[in-house]
């Protein structure tokens, strides 16, 4: 199956799921793709370094284990934005090849945990490959999913799959809030963890 099929087949899988209510968009503009034949607008290494330049946030996307499946799912997430406060929709960006993401579709639920200060080496287990990502990592179920919460995260917050889009080599996933709140306390320190140029970065107190 391509990226294509792959998405649609999320999409019928979201569809048939029961939940809230349409949300009224407006109508789409008109886009267009870059065809095969054509140039691309920029070249893809410059791309990625003047939007490293943007300072982001970093998560981790969790999913609970679906049927069949010996553990829950995660990966390491910058991509990841409120979007909406009436209704509450949160949405991230994943990538069409991620092996993560059908796990996260079969769900139909996540939890988004924002990562503090000093968890960059559990960003980096999350962002591997081929692993366990959650062996000796301490956790505990969210609320609203079951999805796993993590343990030291700077806050959470536990999501439906509420519509999946389309964008590029990426999927654009919206997810309506369920329940969320601040991290559990655990670790004092509950600055949120920063990436910007490549780099783990934190927030420096005002002078």
């Amino acid at each position: 199956m391509g990226h294509a099929g792959a998405a649609a087949a999320a999409v019928r899988y979201l569809r048939s799921v029961p939940g809230p209510g349409p949300v009224e968009a407006l109508p789409r503009p008109e886009l267009r793709c870059v065809r095969p034949d054509e140039r691309a607008p920029v070249d893809p290494v410059e791309f990625r370094r003047v939007l490293g330049n943007f300072a982001t946030g970093v998560t981790v996307v969790t999913a609970p284990a679906a049927e069949g499946e010996p553990s829950p799912a995660g990966f390491a997430c910058q991509s990841f934005s409120s979007l909406s406060l009436d209704p509450p929709l949160v949405c991230f960006m994943v990538a069409r090849t991620s092996a993560t993401w059908p796990r996260i579709a079969r769900a139909g639920v996540f939890c988004v945990n924002v990562l503090g200060a000093g968890q960059g080496e559990l960003c980096r287990a999350f962002a591997r490959s081929g692993t366990d990502k959650f062996a000796g990592v301490a956790y505990d179920a969210a609320p609203a999913s079951g999805a796993p919460r993590l343990a030291g995260a700077a806050a959470w917050i536990d999501c439906a799959i509420h519509a999946v889009h389309t964008g590029g080599d990426h999927l654009i996933v919206v997810g309506r809030v369920r329940a969320l709140g601040p991290g559990d306390g655990s670790t004092p320190d509950q600055a949120p963890l920063l990436f910007h140029r490549g780099r783990f970065g934190r927030l420096e107190p005002e002078a």
